[in-house]
C-alpha cells in the first residue's frame, strides 16, 4: 500500500476483524474512537473503512454504523484477506477450503497447459523444477520456485480467467506449499509427482496431465493432514519462506 498509515490501520483493522475481535454482525466502534485507540485522523479510519468495505469484510450504512460481515461474505482472493487470515492462525476449515479449490481449478488448468503451452511455457516450467531440484538436493529456496511451478502451469493453461486467477491464488499457493514442506521428506518426494506433472505437459497428453496433477495435489493434502496432526505452529505470510536443508 501507498501510504502507510492507511496500510497500517486498514491491517490493523482488518487483523482485528479476522482474528474474531469483532464478530460478525456487531458494529465496529465509531470514527473518533477508533481514530484516538489508532493515534490517526477520522479521516484515515474513513479511508481504511472503505478498503474493508472493498474486501468484503464490512458494510456500512445509514443509522446502523459500519458492521462485521460474516467470513462467506470476505474476499478470500484478496492477498490482504489471506495474510491477515494467517496472522489469526490458519484453520484446519480454510486448508480444507483452499485444498478443495485446488483440486477443483488446477487438474483443469493442467489439461489445458498440456494443450495450449508455448515454448515459452514449458522452458518456465522447466527452469522452476529445476530450481526445485536443485534445492532439495543443494538446501535453499524450495517454495518459491514449487509456486512459480504451480503458477507457471496456470498461465500455460491460455485461458484469461485462468491467469487471473493465478495472481489472486498465489499467496494461498504459498500458505498450502508452506505447510506441506514442513513434513519431513516431502520435496523430495514430491519432485517425481511434480516431474509427472510436467513430462505429461510437454508430451501433449492432456488426460495423463489432468491425473498427474489429481495425484500432486492430493498427495500436498496427505501431507498438510500430517503437519496439522503435529499441531506444530502454522507458517505466517508475513515470514520469510523457509530454506530446505540439502537430504540428498
Amino acid at each position: 500500500m501507498i501510504n502507510n498509515v492507511h496500510g497500517n490501520t486498514v491491517a490493523h483493522l482488518g487483523t482485528a476483524i479476522v482474528a474474531g475481535r469483532y464478530l460478525p454482525g456487531a458494529a465496529i466502534p465509531p470514527e473518533p474512537q477508533l481514530g484516538q485507540e489508532l493515534g490517526v485522523s477520522r479521516t484515515v479510519v474513513r479511508e481504511a473503512v472503505k478498503s474493508l468495505v472493498a474486501k468484503g469484510l464490512v458494510s456500512t450504512g445509514p443509522k446502523v454504523g459500519t458492521r462485521v460481515l460474516p467470513p462467506e461474505s470476505w474476499n478470500w482472493f484478496d492477498p490482504d484477506v489471506v495474510t491477515w487470515q494467517s496472522r489469526a492462525g490458519l484453520t484446519r476449515e480454510f486448508l480444507r477450503d483452499l485444498q478443495e479449490l485446488r483440486r477443483l481449478v488446477e487438474p483443469a488448468a493442467v489439461r489445458m497447459a498440456a494443450e495450449r503451452a508455448t515454448a515459452a511455457d514449458l522452458a518456465g516450467l522447466e527452469s522452476a523444477y529445476e530450481g526445485m531440484r536443485r534445492a532439495v538436493v543443494e538446501g535453499g529456496e524450495y517454495v518459491r520456485h514449487d509456486l512459480a511451478f504451480h503458477q507457471g502451469l496456470l498461465r500455460a493453461a491460455h485461458n484469461r480467467m485462468i491467469v487471473q486467477m493465478s495472481k489472486a491464488l498465489g499467496p494461498l499457493l504459498r500458505t498450502s506449499f508452506e505447510i506441506s514442506t514442513t513434513r519431513k521428506g516431502s520435496p523430495r518426494d514430491s519432485l517425481p509427482l511434480h516431474r509427472a506433472v510436467l513430462d505429461a505437459v510437454i508430451a501433449r497428453k492432456p488426460a495423463r496431465a489432468e491425473k498427474a496433477a489429481l495425484v500432486l495435489i492430493d498427495g500436498a493434502r496427505d501431507d498438510i493432514e500430517v503437519v496439522l496432526a503435529t499441531r506444530r505452529r502454522l507458517p505466517r505470510l508475513d515470514d520469510p519462506a523457509p530454506l530446505l536443508r540439502a537430504s540428498l
